[in-house]
């Protein structure tokens, strides 16, 4: 019985942990919880809550494929002990898995499925619309998507997180296609082409020129952006550098040697 409390003690400090973003820490304590469960008996529903948590800390660490495993193990539990809720969540977890794999054709063969025939609904609909806009690299359609199904997309900090950064993704992505053919453009007439205010393209534009995926500057004078084209990397002050190194190191070894031939 004492055994029992603990695991759910670590399943606790693990969700804890993960909601302060300590992936780390919350995996320790779910990896204790885990390690427990396995000498002492642990009911479906307990090991369906362990096998959820453990996928969703593999997709913190994006490692979608493992976290995949797991939220199909926990949708299998859920569906065992009658917990329909539960297994829906699972379940949309299952498909956000498969569109952060860039899988999104598979998240139709799943819905289609049995399970996903028998959890029909709003839920499943977020999701598939989601896996649509992403497949069709829609920024439009992604966000259009989000507003439709915010009750089932943004109640879920989980998802919301994800999807988050994916729409970051996909704007980052659609406005390098649009630059790609100049060598300076105006900011406003990117906004225009893509159709999103310019304020948030300026701000798009600054994050992926500070992060080195965009090679340019933004000339806010005139509101340009000017791209430059991608250079690679210089190796020679590298050498150089370790040339000079390895010299010096020579040069010890003559003097450690002179010194003691002068003595």
């Amino acid at each position: 019985m004492i055994n029992f409390l603990m695991v759910e003690v670590h399943l606790t400090e693990a969700k804890v942990h993960l909601n302060l973003r300590n992936v780390p820490t919350a995996k320790a304590s779910l990896t204790a919880g885990r390690a427990l469960s396995n000498s002492v008996y642990c009911p479906p529903d307990l090991q369906a809550q362990i096998d959820m948590l453990s996928g969703i800390i593999c997709a913190a660490e994006k490692d979608y494929k493992t976290a995949f495993s797991y939220f199909y193990e926990a949708f299998e539990g859920y569906t065992t002990t009658s917990n329909p809720t539960s297994a829906v969540i699972a379940l949309k977890y299952m498909l956000l898995s498969k569109i952060l794999t860039n899988q999104a054709g598979d998240v139709y063969s799943i819905i289609s499925g049995k399970a996903g025939q028998k959890h029909v609904g709003r839920e499943v609909d977020a999701m598939k619309a989601v896996a649509e806009a992403y497949k069709n690299r829609s920024l439009h359609d992604f966000e259009a998507a989000l507003k439709a199904y915010k009750d089932q997309l943004g109640d879920d900090p989980i998802i919301a997180a994800h999807l988050t950064r994916l729409n970051g993704t996909l704007l980052e992505q659609n406005l390098l296609r649009i630059i790609e053919p100049f060598s300076r453009v105006q900011i406003a007439h990117v906004a225009k082409l893509i159709d999103i205010p310019v304020k948030r393209i300026e701000l798009k534009l600054s994050e992926m020129i500070l992060d080195k995926k965009l090679h340019g500057i933004l000339d806010q004078g005139v509101g340009d952006l000017i791209v430059y084209d991608h250079v690679g990397e210089n190796k020679t002050y590298g050498a150089a550098i370790g040339t000079v190194k390895e010299l010096n190191n020579v040069v010890e070894q003559l003097y450690k040697k002179a010194q003691r031939l002068h003595q």
